[in-house]
């Protein structure tokens, strides 16, 4: 067999597998559209009190309605890595899928929890990937499909043993910069545990209730959301996803304490109710802007870093003799 002849045998048989890995995608998205709806009607309630828990409470749980399409936004940015993912279906996934529903049922029928019911809709999501497309694809796709726990609402039980001692680092931080800021105004203030009283410079006292206000910290988990759809989207090496990963609680503290400062100011400057409004969610929400901006600094940092640690250990080009 000549060269030329066995360059286009070779040819033919990479365009037959290339038209083959196609189909199968084809046959696998088709299959995937089925499997959506069949997992939306499964579990309709618990994503119907989902919607209904974020709607009435977007200050706290807003950002459930964007994770899955930050999710969906992973899976797309891998699509390369995905289409060249051999499909082979792995019955062991069938664990995860059975046992993700007999838990859903159980939190419906035995204990009632909303928390763990969206817990085992993400592992059987898993498990129905694992199942039809196999290790390989679950490979490309574990991250995206691990960031849907984020749509799920922490109870509050949880929430207050976790964020207590949050809440008095917000209310001792705030104070703490309504005492800097505040003294050009004629503005005092005092705490005591999560409350922080601002008195104005006619001795009127407001009271700021930081578990009121910043709705008990519950906003930490919307900034780690965001920390880690920067950190999966925008960063290139492991390393560099976990230290955004683990700076995205500090941030949100520090933007906490902020929200908290502002809220004092304003009761005093402009409104005294707003310390009992809403205006701690349109502050929480605007804070998200600068929140990003900070994650992408820390991804700008850390990229110019890798840029720097590889020059230098490349060292300086040799001009090359003429």
């Amino acid at each position: 067999m000549s060269v030329a002849s066995a360059s286009r045998n070779l040819g033919q048989s990479d365009a037959g597998s290339a038209a083959l890995g196609s189909l199968r995608w084809q046959g696998a998205g088709l299959l995937g559209v089925v499997a959506l709806a069949a997992f939306a009607w499964l579990f309709r309630e618990w994503l119907a009190v989902q919607s209904v828990i974020s709607y009435r409470n977007l200050d706290d749980w807003g950002h459930a309605f964007a994770v899955p399409l930050i999710a969906g936004y992973l899976l797309y940015q891998r699509r390369d890595r995905l289409l060249k993912a051999p499909i082979t279906p792995f019955w062991p996934g069938l664990l995860p899928l059975l046992l993700g529903i007999a838990c859903y049922v159980f939190f419906i029928v035995g204990v009632p929890t909303h928390m763990l019911q969206g817990f085992a809709l993400v592992l059987a999501v898993f498990g129905f990937v694992l199942l039809v497309f196999g290790p390989q694809v679950i490979r490309v796709a574990i991250m995206p499909i691990a960031f849907l726990l984020f749509a799920v609402t922490i109870s509050e039980r949880v929430m207050i043993a976790i964020t207590f001692q949050l809440q008095l680092i917000a209310s001792q931080g705030g104070y703490l910069l309504l005492t800097i800021f505040g003294y050009p105004f004629g503005i005092e203030s005092m705490v005591e545990g999560n409350v922080i009283s601002v008195i104005d410079d006619q001795g009127n006292v407001n009271k700021l209730n930081v578990a009121e206000a910043c709705s008990g910290m519950r906003m930490v988990v919307a900034f780690i959301a965001l920390g880690a759809a920067v950190a999966l989207t925008q960063c290139r090496h492991w390393w560099q996803r976990v230290a955004v990963l683990l700076l995205s609680l500090p941030v949100a503290v520090g933007l906490n304490v902020v929200r908290v400062a502002v809220l004092g100011f304003l009761t005093v400057l402009v409104d005294p109710d707003l310390a009992s409004g809403e205006a701690h969610m349109l502050i929480g929400t605007l804070l998200l802007v600068p929140g990003l901006a900070l994650f992408l600094l820390l991804v700008w940092v850390l990229n110019r870093l890798v840029s720097d640690e590889a020059v230098e250990a490349n060292g300086p080009k040799k001009a090359v003799p003429a």
